[in-house]
């Protein structure tokens, strides 16, 4: 096996973990590990994190579900609102100049770990 298949493999070997442990992985391992790792252009990276989120999202939902872990009431509604938002995002993620667009992504990510951190 050439060195780039196995990195996408152990990738996805991490994300699967992290998603189905914590609920998140796709967007904040996925997206640097393919633009610093694999030199992916950030959009590409972003689009293809999203994706792999999708059956990452499947498999977990469906063990959660199963296990009767989800309050479909909350996660129905969140969903729908979630729906309208990736697809403006979407739409967006091309216009959004690269700097900008790390920035963001990275600036979420820190406030979302301090959060985690300090609470």
């Amino acid at each position: 096996m050439h060195s780039k298949p196995l990195k996408l493999v152990i990738i996805g070997l991490i994300t699967g973990l992290v998603n189905g442990l914590f609920g998140s992985g796709g967007g904040t391992l996925v997206v640097p590990a393919l633009v610093f790792l694999l030199d992916l252009k950030d959009y590409k990276a972003h689009a293809t994190a999203i994706s792999i989120i999708l059956p990452l999202s499947v498999i977990s939902s469906y063990i959660y579900l199963k296990n009767n872990i989800i309050p479909l009431n909350i996660s129905l509604i969140i969903a729908l609102g979630g729906i309208i938002g990736s697809f403006i995002g979407a739409k967006l993620l091309k216009k959004v100049p690269v700097p900008i667009l790390r920035k963001i992504f990275g600036s979420l990510i820190i406030y979302t770990a301090l959060r985690m951190i300090i609470k």
